[in-house]
């Protein structure tokens, strides 16, 4: 009767361990979703991941010919480095000289230390009235 009774707990302690071991594992498996704060993300609304590349939208507020500002959702803004080789679209083909003031954009590229962004694609979204 005790050798069952032992096998019992031995078989509960194993189902929790593996049980708990199982949970570790998934947490580090599924895809986080935090904002661009530290070079990381943090805000769903104006940011994610996609693909392995980080995305942000928003408006542009400013623009030269490398970089772009975008003012947030939440009020922030992040700056935008893009050259030649991003990827620039808006239902039709589009340029970098589309990139307007007051143009809203979807932006997908990677984090920089800086807290900046570097441009892969950048997708000029319709003015909705």
């Amino acid at each position: 009767m005790k050798k069952i009774i032992f096998i019992v707990i031995a078989i509960i302690i194993i189902g929790v361990v593996a049980f708990y071991g199982g949970m570790k594992y998934s947490e580090n498996k599924i895809p986080q979703r935090n904002s661009f704060q530290g070079g990381r993300m943090t805000n769903i609304a104006n940011s994610g991941r996609l693909g392995g590349a980080d995305f942000i939208s928003g408006d542009i507020i400013s623009k030269d010919d490398k970089s772009i500002t975008i003012k947030m959702r939440d009020g922030g803004s992040k700056i935008i480095f893009y050259s030649n080789s991003a990827e620039v679209g808006k239902f039709v083909s589009g340029a970098s000289s589309d990139l307007e003031v007051g143009k809203s954009v979807t932006i997908t590229g990677s984090a920089n230390s800086d807290g900046s962004i570097t441009a892969q694609s950048i997708q000029i979204r319709p003015d909705i009235k």
